[in-house]
């Protein structure tokens, strides 16, 4: 274990420099923002920004006033724009272990909070390992949200991982990340490798385990926000990783009492449209895309991650879980179609809406 520590620490201290060092678009492939996302990431330093990898956009909604925890924050690119989506009242918290990386981050606190016009530092960094965040201080229940962008692949002991996350997690709290998966388990040799590692692809999490790991920590029904293919387009590494498929996954998932398959029990919900950036319609996951006052039947697993948790003021469910009227069809078709059409191990569609 102590071995991959090193490695990851060496590549992201000292072989990478800026985004252009990579080998691969894994840790980086080509992001798109939210347009209400734009002008808050303009705010943050150049330099942060140069040396900003990752492989999804985990800034979720509703924000304003939760405790939020980075893991693998780096040089701190989403601290601060979560620190900006969290306000005053909020306050965000960013983990991670590369020392270079860390004083970039804590370099810059003086400036952005200048720049958000914030009368004392709502981030803080701590340098530390996300599978032991008891050693930096975080409590059990005391975080709003865990967000992280491409770093679990990172962790050599992904299993203390989740656990630690859904410690840290408030009961209907959320973890809510972008990584680098794929569709088998990865062989030693693979894993062993330094660049393949510090690429985000030697880690990269097998769909089934995460599902499985996921279910044993603390939700029986993680969520697909966004997928894309990663292409590797470098003929070395390519012919290291064999047959192995990878993607770019954003999920989410809450620290909820649900079960683990869709069940009906006719329940409706309606969006208020009340969300800062969307005001005609929010998407929960690839499935589920609620506009604006327009009734939706959900299963009752959705049904609590939207009146349960942050976003309950945002929504009116209507009916109760009395009454069961057997499974719901709540299939992913967006899952579906762009991993199982590209590989039939891809994640399956056996559980719940993952």
């Amino acid at each position: 274990m102590v071995g991959v520590y090193e490695q990851v620490q060496n590549y992201y201290g000292k072989v990478l420099k800026t985004k252009q060092d990579l080998q691969t678009s894994a840790c980086c492939p080509a992001e798109s923002l939210p347009d209400y996302l734009k002008p808050i990431v303009s705010k943050v330093h150049p330099e942060i920004l140069e040396r900003f990898y990752g492989c999804g956009v985990p800034l979720p909604s509703a924000l304003e006033g939760c405790t939020v925890l980075d893991l693998g924050s780096g040089t701190g690119r989403d601290v601060y724009v979560l620190s900006q989506l969290v306000g005053e009242k909020g306050f965000v918290i960013g983990v991670d272990m590369t020392e270079e990386q860390l004083e970039v981050a804590h370099r810059h606190i003086d400036h952005h909070m200048k720049e958000f016009r914030y009368a004392k530092p709502n981030v803080s960094f701590r340098k530390g390992f996300m599978e032991d965040l008891k050693a930096v201080g975080i409590e059990d229940n005391s975080i709003d949200l865990v967000v992280s962008n491409c770093v679990f692949n990172l962790s050599p002991n992904k299993e203390e991982l989740f656990k630690e996350v859904f410690r840290v997690l408030k009961p209907a709290g959320e973890l809510y990340f972008s990584d680098v998966f794929t569709d088998r388990r990865l062989s030693a040799e693979i894993q062993g490798d330094a660049v393949l590692r510090g690429e985000c692809l030697g880690g990269a999490l097998y769909v089934e385990d995460y599902r499985r790991m996921l279910a044993k920590y603390g939700c029986q029904d993680g969520r697909t926000v966004s997928t894309d293919a990663l292409a590797i387009t470098n003929p070395k590494l390519r012919e290291k990783l064999g047959a192995a498929r990878f993607w770019s996954l954003t999920k989410r998932a809450f620290k909820l009492d649900l079960e683990d398959r869709c069940e009906d029990y006719g329940q409706v919900a309606y969006y208020q449209g009340t969300i800062p950036g969307a005001p005609s319609e929010f998407k929960l996951d690839d499935h589920h895309t609620f506009h604006t006052h327009k009734p939706m039947l959900v299963c009752g697993n959705t049904a609590k991650m939207v009146s349960e948790t942050r976003f309950g003021r945002h929504f009116e469910v209507v009916g109760d879980q009395v009454h069961h009227l057997g499974l719901f069809d709540c299939a992913s078709p967006t899952q579906t179609n762009s991993l199982q059409s590209q590989n039939d191990t891809a994640e399956s569609s056996g559980g719940s809406c993952c």
